[in-house]
């Protein structure tokens, strides 16, 4: 199979020898060899493997990914950021943590940003109230 694995400025990872591949969703961890059906699916911050032909193990960390299986024979991931890695227990130490991290603070800052949104649209709604004093002073 082929593998090819994308972040937004590089090709991360691209193989023709590819076997088997395990990766993991929101349900959990899955795998991936050749024949299998047209598939899509959203990854989570974790690590994939993959097992060549010669039997060598590769792994790569993501940030969350699309992962796209075309044909049983062409597997695509395009990832937000990704590290290649042959030592797996080190990808899951230092990256994973670092990826995690990230996340946390984006979602940190979304929710800062729904709830400024929401004190907005309350300001606006009040002073827009027709039982309002006349002027913004009042």
């Amino acid at each position: 199979m082929r593998l090819l694995i994308t972040d937004p400025t590089a090709v991360v990872a691209d193989h023709d020898d590819v076997v088997s591949l395990r990766a993991e969703d929101e349900t959990g961890g899955f795998g991936i060899l050749a024949g299998h059906a047209d598939f899509l699916t959203v990854l989570t911050v974790s690590v994939v493997g993959w097992r060549h032909a010669d039997g060598r193990e590769a792994y790569c960390a993501v940030r969350r990914g699309i992962l796209s299986v075309q044909g049983g024979q062409r597997i695509a991931i395009a990832t937000r950021e990704a590290e290649r890695g042959d030592d797996l227990d080190a990808l899951e130490a230092s990256v994973l943590v670092r990826f995690k991290a990230h996340a946390e603070a984006e979602r940190t800052g979304r929710v800062a940003a729904t709830r400024l949104h929401a004190e907005t649209v309350r300001r606006i709604i009040e002073a827009l109230r027709p039982d309002r004093q006349a002027g913004f002073g009042a």
